[in-house]
């Protein structure tokens, strides 16, 4: 049986590579998959595990190649998933998480038809919002102003997702993500799928 391609976006700041860690610490055989980028590592950051951290001509080249199941240009850094990553995990039945923006949800729904899982997570406001970013102590003042600026744009288009989680409490956030992908393994047809043979002897 494949895995589901859950995504999840947020404006920056709103929590979800936090919820994402948490999801994927507590529910088995769930995948995050690991964007390529052209910024410049920080210092927290690993290359393999936050991203892979490439040159820009190394990135046009996957770009022309097609290599990318979707990319874009934040801030002026560019961003992309790999595509053929992605289906080899599904293939091979890991649920795997997307954590990209609207721009990329809207890119990878064309090229996956319906068969995805989309999240929007929210910040509990924008003042809130401001709040997260400077006490990450991550980026300068003028690129927390952008950041902000841009928030406005990307939550308009959270009525384009199936789910909406409202981050004003953390651990209930948390929770939230985690029933949304217990409740996306049930449902009829992957239940169907995962135990034909169980079924087929009941009937």
């Amino acid at each position: 049986m494949s895995g589901i391609l859950f995504i999840v976006s947020a404006p920056s700041g709103a929590g979800k590579t936090s919820l994402v860690a948490t999801l994927i610490k507590a529910e088995p055989a769930v995948g995050l998959s690991v964007s390529h980028t052209t910024r410049a590592p920080r210092d927290s950051e690993v290359d393999g595990r936050d991203y892979h951290f490439v040159t820009a001509p190394a990135f046009e080249c996957m770009l022309e190649q097609g290599a990318f199941l979707e990319s874009a240009t934040i801030y002026g850094h560019q961003y992309g998933t790999s595509q053929q990553w992605v289906t080899d995990q599904l293939a091979a039945g890991w649920d795997i998480v997307l954590e990209i923006d609207w721009q990329g949800a809207q890119q990878v729904r064309r090229k996956m038809g319906q068969d995805t899982v989309n999240i929007f997570v929210l910040p509990p406001s924008l003042d809130a919002l401001g709040e997260r970013l400077r006490s990450r102590s991550q980026d300068p003042p003028e690129v927390i102003a952008r950041r902000l600026a841009a928030a406005r744009e990307e939550i308009s288009h959270f009525v384009e997702f199936d789910y909406v989680i409202m981050n004003d409490d953390f651990d209930r956030a948390a929770q939230d993500l985690a029933s949304i992908v217990r409740a996306e393994r049930l449902r009829l047809r992957r239940q169907l799928a995962r135990h034909a043979d169980s079924i087929n002897r009941m009937k």
